[in-house]
């Protein structure tokens, strides 16, 4: 008899694949990993855009991955994971300053944390952190970031309980609705989550362009 794939050995997992690591820690491992991405910083390369729409998506048990998960529970954990994860970042950019930052030797992080401070200097408190959760690294390293500008804690807690919100339940119920209604949608499950990724990216690509187009107008009036 096959071991069903939900107690398969955690040191199989590949911690980049949605769907290995929902065979191997379910419902729990969706929190774990919201807590990982959002609240600390060695989280940034985690997927958590592809884990909620596919974990969302496998509610719906059309999808034969060996995997079924419950709907609320789903919903219940990531968001508990995705706001818990966020404050605990926020503390940590509190008490350590740019400490936490200065030790990473990731190019991509740095960058990332070079993204936060845009969004939070271009577009205010409240609509900076609520968008930084669409935007892989950005969510990751803005709460830290916050913190260490000193954002007032009322005004992060309320914002990044809103963007928590939208970001987790909104792309569990993404998934759920698409499960839902597209017959045999496991054909295409891995072009789905593709896309998921590439549109998760358009944030990062669209500040980039602006900043071109930015460095170039100054260079031009200079």
């Amino acid at each position: 008899m096959n071991p069903s794939p939900l107690l398969s050995s955690p040191l199989a997992v590949n911690v980049l694949d949605a769907q290995s690591l929902l065979a191997a820690f379910g419902v729990l491992g969706v929190g774990a990993v919201m807590f990982a991405e959002t609240g600390l910083l060695i989280g940034f390369f985690l997927p958590g855009d592809s884990l909620l729409f596919t974990a969302g998506l496998l509610c719906t048990g059309t999808a034969d991955r060996g995997v079924r998960l419950s709907l609320l529970p789903l919903l219940l954990t990531a968001a508990a994971g995705a706001l818990a994860g966020s404050q605990c970042g926020f503390v940590l950019g509190r008490r350590a300053g740019g400490a936490l930052l200065a030790r990473s030797r990731s190019r991509r992080l740095h960058e990332g944390a070079r993204r936060a401070e845009e969004l939070l200097g271009r577009y205010g408190y409240a609509k900076a952190i609520v968008l930084a959760r669409f935007v892989p690294v950005v969510r990751t390293v803005l709460n830290p970031m916050a913190g260490a500008l000193g954002v007032p804690v009322r005004t992060f807690t309320v914002w990044q309980v809103a963007g928590g919100l939208l970001w987790s339940v909104g792309l569990i119920l993404a998934g759920y609705a698409l499960g839902s209604s597209v017959p045999d949608v496991d054909r295409y499950l891995l072009p789905v989550i593709a896309l998921i990724v590439a549109v998760s990216l358009i944030p990062v690509a669209a500040e980039v362009v602006r900043s071109r187009r930015a460095a170039k107008t100054e260079e031009a009036g200079g």
